[in-house]
């Protein structure tokens, strides 16, 4: 076993433990794996795209042997190409779901032929253009630019103030009670992760949630009592919409909305040259969501003291990625792609027990069916999540930090190699190419960073 882990790969927890285990690995990605259906819009439902991260996190570990502990969900990488696919039509034929499926096809084949690629050539081609000094940079750059995010989510009832270059919130009472419930969910995971004993050290977020949830509650509660929206945090919509036309089975239990039984729809508007406009939505992304791939398990390997890149083998991750993509989306709608916050999870809880992480894609298959569960989900105020995104995209940038480390930052090749990722990256270096291609600040970092690496260390190579 890792040194620096509790639960191991291949332990399994006691059955008890493990159920409770795997919820806490759904809270950690549940806001951004139903987010992104929620921003794409078009009627997607977030119990399909749940359902979806499910089923395609289950592929992904058959296609790994059951030896990579991660949690496949819904890519934010490919919201721009879901909206193009969806409404982007060719004349006046727009495709809509079936864009979704077909989309996600082209993405899972650029997946198939990279694996292919690594599988005859192997992966020391990769570790020569993505050293360290390119991968702690760009695992470091992913929680870093996520901060934006969880920071925006603290103060979710709110809006940022301009004042010059800067802005800041105003802290009216409303953004108040967001920032109190945020720091209470931050300081509750904090403490139960250092200071808790057995169980709790083990379940921090779901302590930190419920107990962020509980202020959320009391605050609503007084608001409530004394008619004050700035106090009602916690949204009951949820629930109400549950019983809107009375108590029955449906209230309890409801078959998600799945993409390809609307897919069939747009069968008989299919044209040929749509193809062209998803293929061009798609593929470009597909080798952004490569990188990043490569960056999640790097990073992963290190937090298990296990290279993942070799066993079980890259090309063995990707065709699970790519394949569990597909099945993702084809229930879902939204392609997956390993998660930076189940990974966090896995960090800050030290337990990379896989029986963990495929009990938990069960568990969302399951509550994908069950109406009450999923209305609590959404019910939980983006401030309480924020509180938790604090923690966890805060470890996945320590984390590429920690591999930066290992770099001789005395060597200017490897100086201006980490330079060049991380500065345009946080500075926000995306493009939109043709209106049809968006480049992450990630990938271009990425792609920066390794051109300078490129360069650089040929120089060296040639003074050797």
């Amino acid at each position: 076993m890792a040194k620096n882990l509790v639960y191991d790969i291949h332990d399994k927890p006691k059955f008890s433990q493990l159920i409770v285990f795997a919820i806490q690995q759904l809270l950690a990605i549940m806001a951004a794996t139903i987010t992104v259906p929620m921003i794409v819009g078009n009627g997607m439902s977030t119990s399909a795209a749940l359902f979806g991260a499910g089923i395609g996190t289950l592929v992904y570990q058959l296609f790994t042997k059951f030896r990579s502990p991660v949690f496949l969900g819904s890519s934010f990488a490919f919201i721009g190409s879901m909206v193009a696919a969806f409404a982007g039509a060719v004349g006046n034929v727009s495709l809509g779901y079936l864009g979704l499926i077909i989309g996600a096809a082209f993405a899972a084949l650029v997946y198939v032929i990279i694996a292919l690629i690594v599988k005859f050539a192997g992966t020391k081609w990769i570790n020569k253009i993505m050293p360290a000094a390119v991968i702690g940079p760009t695992v470091a750059l992913i929680g870093l630019s996520l901060a934006g995010a969880a920071v925006n989510d603290v103060f979710s009832y709110g809006a940022k103030v301009s004042f010059g270059t800067s802005s800041y919130f105003e802290m009216t009472p409303a953004i108040w009670v967001s920032f109190i419930c945020a720091i209470v969910t931050f300081f509750v995971v904090v403490l139960c992760s250092v200071y808790g004993k057995n169980m709790i050290k083990l379940i921090p977020f779901i302590i930190g949630i419920l107990a962020g949830y509980a202020t959320g509650l009391v605050f609503t509660l007084i608001g409530i009592a004394t008619s004050n929206e700035a106090l009602m945090i916690i949204d009951f919509a949820p629930f109400k919409a549950l019983v809107a036309d009375g108590v029955s089975i449906k209230t309890f239990l409801s078959i998600p909305e799945f993409t390809f039984v609307e897919a069939f729809k747009g069968l008989s508007d299919f044209r040929a040259d749509y193809l062209v406009t998803v293929l061009i939505a798609y593929v470009p992304v597909a080798f952004v969501v490569f990188a990043e791939h490569l960056a999640d398990h790097k990073n992963l390997s290190t937090i298990i003291e296990k290279d993942l890149i070799e066993d079980p083998g890259l090309h063995r991750t990707l065709l699970g990625d790519g394949v569990g993509s597909f099945a993702g989306a084809l229930f879902g709608g939204c392609p997956n792609t390993t998660y930076g916050e189940s990974v966090g999870c896995v960090a800050i809880t030290r337990n990379a027990s896989i029986i963990t992480i495929t009990t938990t894609a069960f568990i969302a298959i399951l509550i994908s069916f069950i109406a009450p569960f999923v209305a609590f989900l959404d019910s939980i105020p983006g401030c309480v999540m924020g509180g938790v995104c604090v923690t966890l995209y805060g470890f996945i940038a320590v984390s590429g930090l920690k591999m930066i480390q290992k770099v001789d930052l005395e060597d200017n090749a490897n100086l201006f190699t980490v330079s060049a990722i991380l500065i345009p990256g946080i500075g926000g270096m995306a493009m939109a190419i043709g209106g049809k291609v968006f480049i992450t600040n990630i990938a271009c970092a990425l792609i920066l960073g390794i051109i300078t690496n490129i360069i650089l260390h040929k120089k060296d190579k040639s003074e050797q």
